[in-house]
């Protein structure tokens, strides 16, 4: 009898697995293709000059891929300036910070262009000013010079349906901010201290790049937002236009002076399925516990 292959004897399987096959293979090709139409040098290997981009966007709360680019970009020789391009509110203090040291470390290397998009808040606000430069569009809602930091009390609730916390704790402030019990003054007023210091860092990073005085950011430094034209006139940005401003600049500063440099986008900045689903379990992860767990925020409300 003779022996029948694989495809005769299963043809739905073997079926099934040409279909998958050539659906990858298609979305392959797509998901390049539109890759190349988004960023089109995304994919070249810089040979000669060239200005590398990172992507802020979303809620900061890790630094860790942000400060990755920015290193890679500074020991890069082919890579003569940066441009960070943010779409963010803020975020979580600490995360910010680490950006902006990062960003200001970067910017005594080679020049760092920030471009403001339609958000730049807060914390956002914080990492812009550790650039050479920042643009912003007209209308970019930046600003938000300010601390937060919220706790949930669910006392009344948890009266109300007899649930009952007990606490061993080995200090008077252990469970600061307890969702089972009200805030006494105390505790407030240790918080507020905590907030006042915090806040006196985002001031002096802004007087600090900005050139102006820390009693002049005092006066704006109450959480209130700015649109770009609004912050340009009150001295929080260098320049109104758009990303191609922005690189336009980041090519005068670098001594590049092509007409249409080429634009060096990190590996994880690439349009591919897998990097787009990571940034977004990134910021689902970050949304859940900033909104389950008490963290200091420079963060538009």
């Amino acid at each position: 009898m003779e022996k029948r292959l694989f495809h005769q004897r299963h043809p739905v399987v073997f079926g099934l697995f040409v279909l998958t096959a050539l659906f990858l293979f298609l979305f392959g090709g797509i998901t390049f293709f539109i890759a190349r139409l988004i960023h089109p040098q995304a994919y070249e290997t810089a040979s000669g000059k060239g200005i590398g981009v990172l992507r802020l966007q979303g809620v900061i709360m890790d630094a860790d891929k942000p400060i990755k680019i920015l290193t890679a970009f500074r020991h890069n020789p082919h890579i003569k300036a940066i441009v960070v391009r943010i779409d963010s509110p803020g975020g979580a203090v600490g995360a910010s910070q680490e950006i902006y040291d990062e960003i200001r470390r970067t910017a005594r290397v080679k020049p760092v262009i920030a471009s403001m998009q339609s958000v730049a808040a807060s914390g956002a606000f914080y990492a812009a000013m550790g650039a050479t430069r920042i643009v912003a569009d007209p209308g970019t809602i930046t600003g938000s010079i300010g601390v937060i930091i919220k706790f949930a009390n669910l006392k009344k609730l948890f009266d109300k349906i007899g649930y009952k916390t007990e606490v061993v704790k080995s200090g008077i402030n252990k469970d600061i901010g307890s969702m089972s019990r009200n805030m006494t003054p105390e505790e407030r007023q240790l918080l507020q201290k905590m907030i006042n210091n915090v806040l006196k860092q985002f001031v002096g990073a802004v007087a600090r790049s900005r050139h102006l005085t820390v009693a002049k950011v005092k006066k704006i430094a109450d959480g209130r937002v700015f649109t770009g034209e609004q912050a340009l006139k009150l001295g929080l940005l260098d320049k109104l236009g758009n990303f191609t401003t922005a690189v336009k600049i980041a090519a005068r500063l670098g001594g590049i002076s092509t007409e249409n440099p080429p634009l060096i986008y990190p590996e994880g900045n690439k349009f591919d399925l897998l990097h787009y689903l990571s940034d977004v379990k990134s910021q689902v992860l970050g949304s859940m516990l900033w909104n389950r767990m008490p963290t200091l925020m420079y963060q538009i409300n």
